[in-house]
């Protein structure tokens, strides 16, 4: 039986990372964590991990689902070990639990049914959500340096739409917008991720423990 989960209650603080394919997340993300030094950690994708190891990545919604649910595990219990590992540090997440419910066939309803959660818990396992909109939605290339990503432009788009539909109800949720300069666009998206440290006291919460 699929377990319950709670809001972070133990002090840390985690922000969740997102977005539709090809957002500059993950760069974002690496640039923020060097940075702040010690004070961060950053939490792998989940999904590049299992497509990676070997999990096939097809189209049949039955082969979807599955893989849909291993992510979702994969992310929790990753979440778990680097928050055991690194009990001091903010954890930025690439990508959260509620991504999966995206891509699930069939509408998120089902997935959040399948996992025995709701879009409300998952929401809450996050003190604060920073998305990144997909270049797709500027008509320009999401290749990059994932060679996991098999998403056409087409498909980008609709999946930025579903994700942010999703996470745009988390109560504190930033948009990081598409801008033709990718320079400028995550310039901003470190610009918000700091100020967002700062208004959730991450930092203070860190000296107090």
């Amino acid at each position: 039986m699929p377990r319950k989960h709670k809001p972070t209650t133990n002090g840390h603080c985690r922000i969740a990372l997102t977005g539709g394919p090809g957002g500059g997340k993950t760069t974002a993300g690496d640039l923020f964590r060097r940075e702040m030094g010690d004070d961060v950690v950053l939490v792998p994708e989940a999904a590049t991990m299992v497509f990676s190891g070997g999990f096939p990545r097809v189209n049949q919604p039955e082969a979807i689902h599955a893989a849909q649910r291993a992510i979702y595990h994969v992310q929790i219990h990753l979440e778990e070990a680097v928050m055991a590992q690194h009990p001091e540090q903010i954890l930025l997440c690439d990508r959260g639990t509620v991504d999966g419910a995206a891509y699930w066939p069939g509408g998120s309803e089902g997935f959040f049914k399948d996992i025995g959660s709701t879009l409300e818990q998952e929401l809450a396992r996050y003190d604060a959500v920073i998305f990144f909109e997909s270049a797709a939605v500027g008509h320009m290339s999401i290749e990059g340096g994932n060679p996991i990503r098999n998403e056409s432009q087409e498909q980008a788009v609709k999946l930025d739409r579903r994700l942010r539909d999703l996470w745009s109800q988390h109560p504190k949720f930033m948009l990081v917008p598409h801008n033709p300069s990718f320079f400028k666009k995550i310039s901003f998206g470190l610009a918000v991720l700091d100020g967002m440290v700062s208004e959730l006291g991450c930092r203070e919460r860190k000296k107090k423990r």
